[in-house]
């Protein structure tokens, strides 16, 4: 009996053993991701811990990425497009992968240089290709498309399912190749519109000294994106200006799509000596901000244009000097976009774009999809490039009588 007993113990222990090391083979191999899985787990990890949302677009975001996982991922390609399905599971266009190039390619537009057509785009809240503006001198502007334009094809192809870098990517290519495209614009059919790719510089600040019949000297600053340079290029206009004996200013934002958040902020604290620049909002809803240092390089008159191009790190600007009483703004409502991407590399040189943020004016205005109001509304015309800030162009009259005919109380609210 007891040999019994002794043999049902060590055919009780050794199954017992099976099972253990059975489960521990299950549970090692469970671990061991592969590096295509260890890519996806990286990119949920940085939206799991950053994205506004907390509720994900109302979906349970871990089975998000169990749902991925389960599928194979035979190479890099399938990685890529398994990422951007989980990302458009947030329905949200500015939170996106990038692949290498497309990462390298937005590195570059923040420090100064490209090559391609010179559109900003965007998708807009019908989900439709649309032109946030085109940059000052490039191939586009030249053939004169207009800010909110819809681009419906690229070559050929519906931009429908597009996604905005694959939209970037088709119309990029080599410098005097030719890209065709087809604009829609509201009450006009659609156009077909040819375009031949050139290397854009992106020299961010135009900066000249005028004089108006009255004999003031009013210092035109135009400001054409928010890249790295932007900053120090326009103190240097600033200063400039102030030698050359400017006494009031215009600071045209029309067609600027805005870009580095802390560009703008620097910006601002050219014109301010103190007060709020702009609040940020995460998804706590715990408000950070950025202030004036009690700098400003001039405090003379100031009025800024703006229209239906001027966006994000522009409407940061041109809401912090609204609200601050520093300046008046002339012409069209703006973009409205309010929300702040925060830019991460990844382990295999690709990148992913986040919204970690949204802003809100020093006077706690939400701006997104709703854009800001100016204080004198002009409507705005098709002009050619050399007939911006001339008299053909009625936003920028409208913005000289404005200095000469109104009292501009700089720092009242």
């Amino acid at each position: 009996m007891v040999k019994i007993l002794h043999k049902i113990f060590r055919v009780g222990l050794s199954l017992l053993l099976a099972l253990w090391v059975g489960f521990l083979s299950s549970n090692s191999s469970a671990v061991a991701l592969t590096d295509e899985q260890k890519l996806v787990s990286e990119v949920w990890r940085i939206v799991n811990r950053t994205y506004l949302d907390d509720t994900f677009n109302h979906q349970n975001w871990a089975s998000v990425r169990q749902k991925v996982l389960e599928k194979p991922l035979k190479n890099q390609q399938a990685t890529y497009q398994a990422i951007q399905t989980m990302l458009k599971t947030l329905d949200d266009p500015f939170t996106r992968f990038l692949d290498p190039e497309q990462y390298r390619s937005l590195q570059v537009n923040t420090s100064g240089e490209l090559t391609g057509v010179g559109l900003q785009i965007a998708l807009n809240p019908d989900g439709k290709l649309e032109v946030v503006a085109p940059i000052a001198g490039s191939p586009a502007e030249k053939a004169g498309i207009r800010p909110r334009d819809r681009i419906v094809r690229i070559e050929g192809i519906s931009t429908e399912k597009l996604t905005l870098d694959e939209a970037a990517a088709r119309m990029r290519g080599p410098n005097g190749s030719i890209v065709t495209l087809v604009i829609e614009r509201d009450n006009a059919p659609a156009r077909e519109i040819q375009l031949t790719r050139a290397r854009i510089e992106l020299n961010p600040v135009i900066a000249e000294l005028r004089s108006t019949e009255e004999g003031n000297s009013i210092g035109y600053l135009r400001l054409t994106q928010f890249n790295a340079n932007a900053p120090m290029e326009l103190a240097h206009a600033i200063t400039s200006l102030e030698k050359k004996g400017a006494s009031s200013y215009i600071l045209d934002l029309r067609n600027n799509p805005g870009g580095l958040l802390q560009a703008g902020v620097e910006i601002a604290r050219l014109w301010l000596d103190s007060g709020t620049i702009v609040y940020t909002v995460n998804r706590q809803g715990i408000q950070g901000s950025f202030d004036a240092l009690g700098s400003a390089l001039t405090n003379d008159p100031l009025v800024i244009l703006v229209n239906q191009g001027t966006a994000s790190a522009s409407e940061i600007l041109a809401g912090a000097l609204q609200d601050n009483g520093r300046a008046k703004l002339v012409g069209e409502t703006t973009f409205g976009k309010g929300l702040i991407q925060s830019l991460f590399e990844l382990s295999d040189g690709s990148g992913l774009a986040v919204t970690i943020a949204k802003y809100e004016t020093p006077l706690h205005r939400d701006i997104n999809k709703l854009g800001i109001k100016p204080d004198k509304i002009v409507a705005s015309e098709p002009l050619t490039p050399t007939q911006v800030a001339t008299d053909a162009d009625t936003q920028y009259k409208a913005a000289l009588e404005l200095l000469k005919k109104e009292k501009i109380v700089v720092g009242a609210v």
